[in-house]
């Protein structure tokens, strides 16, 4: 069996993602497809996974790339996780993840209905109407709110109590269900936030309106054979569970989509990985590099394994439920963490010695950083030991 070395699956890093300035790109486009999509879950990810990677760029070249040229869209796909994505990506992800997603959304939101009496007995017939007349209205007006749609369709303001008789429950309404199921259909899109580049409340448009052309019909397994492709040139070589756990696809659908790639099986220090067969030339090692990353950047939330680059440092960096923090990278593997405090200042924690060299290329990275933010402070939506630890 063909082996990779942890010191090759790290110089990939520097390379493929794009974190060894050399290889820094000044097209955000570009550097979102090199990471196959961008974790948005946090709208300040999306900045500054960018501005990491890129040269000269900050928050108003995304913004352009989102808005303005529409080159990146925002969008729910794996794992039910918000991306921003290139654009001739989406229908790629709409036919792989969010065709599914709107069929078990459907069944999850009708169940909260039927449960609420909602529906005169029929409430999967009721909630499309409601999303059909959402619609319509948000064609009528081109662009719009949540709040300003919920005037236009009075049912989207239809409280619901999903977890009757518990103390953490709260009546919500079912303006941001319709809104989100309609997305997963691939009907309307994400438009400009409500704020700045940091918030996560956005305008909604009719997708009619904002991508190039209507989304292609792509057969399904043909998509998640792409999207695995894709990751696998990114990401590879991996365990199987990598990809698994990436996609939040059962296995069988991983293994379908592997069908329709020419992969090898590689030796990855004990453990069996897959690469694509014409991807076995070892990548040079670039130059020595650091890199600050922020919270739920795609780099470290790309594997599911991350023990050859993650070393000892998950409990200062992770939160209770898998979210990593804003980390120090070197060459491959994460040495320590970062954050911005309120006035501003970017300050950093290097967990182990990195020797000299390692730490002048962490204080230039951290110089870099600090014109990234502008007057925008965000707070990490996920908030770690080592993170509250730099700001307190």
């Amino acid at each position: 069996m063909y082996s990779i070395s942890t010191a090759q699956r790290r110089a990939r890093i520097g390379v493929r993602h794009r974190l060894s300035g050399a290889h820094r790109s000044a097209d955000p486009a570009e550097i979102t497809r090199s990471m196959v999509v961008l974790h948005a879950t946090d709208p300040a990810t999306v900045h500054l996974s960018v501005a990491a990677r890129g040269h000269d760029l900050g928050p108003g070249q995304v913004e352009r790339a989102l808005y303005e040229d529409r080159s990146l869209v925002r969008m729910l796909a794996m794992r039910r996780t918000m991306f921003v994505a290139p654009v001739d990506l989406v229908p790629v992800l709409h036919a792989s993840c969010g065709a599914d997603l709107a069929a078990e959304q459907r069944r999850t939101y009708a169940r909260y209905l039927e449960q609420a009496g909602i529906g005169e007995g029929d409430a999967p017939g009721w909630l499309a109407e409601i999303a059909d007349r959402t619609h319509r209205a948000l064609l009528a007006r081109g662009s719009a709110t949540g709040a300003q749609l919920s005037k236009d369709v009075p049912e989207l303001r239809t409280q619901i109590d999903t977890a009757p008789g518990k103390s953490y429950s709260r009546p919500t309404n079912i303006t941001s269900w319709v809104l989100v199921l309609l997305g997963t259909e691939g009907r309307i899109v994400r438009a400009r936030p409500n704020g700045t580049w940091s918030s996560s409340q956005y305008s909604w448009t009719p997708v009619e309106s904002w991508l190039p052309g209507p989304l292609v019909d792509i057969e399904a397994e043909a998509a998640r054979t792409e999207i695995v492709r894709s990751w696998l040139h990114t990401f590879g070589p991996a365990p199987i569970g990598d990809i698994k756990w990436w996609t939040g696809w059962t296995l069988g659908q991983v293994r379908k989509a592997l069908a329709g790639i020419d992969t090898v099986e590689v030796d990855l220090d004990g453990t069996a990985g897959l690469l694509l067969a014409r991807d076995l030339e070892p990548v040079a090692d670039p130059p020595p590099w650091a890199a600050l990353l922020p919270a739920l950047d795609p780099t470290p939330m790309g594997w599911q394994s991350r023990s050859w680059y993650l070393g000892e440092h998950q409990p200062r960096l992770f939160d209770r439920n898998g979210n990593i923090g804003p980390s120090i990278w070197c060459d491959g593997r994460i040495v320590g963490g970062w954050a911005q405090r309120k006035d501003g200042e970017i300050v950093t924690r290097v967990l182990e010695d990195i020797g000299a060299e390692a730490t002048s290329l962490v204080a230039a990275e951290a110089e870099r950083a600090g014109s990234w933010f502008g007057a925008v402070r965000p707070i990490p939506r996920f908030r770690t030991p080592l993170e509250r630890e730099l700001t307190a």
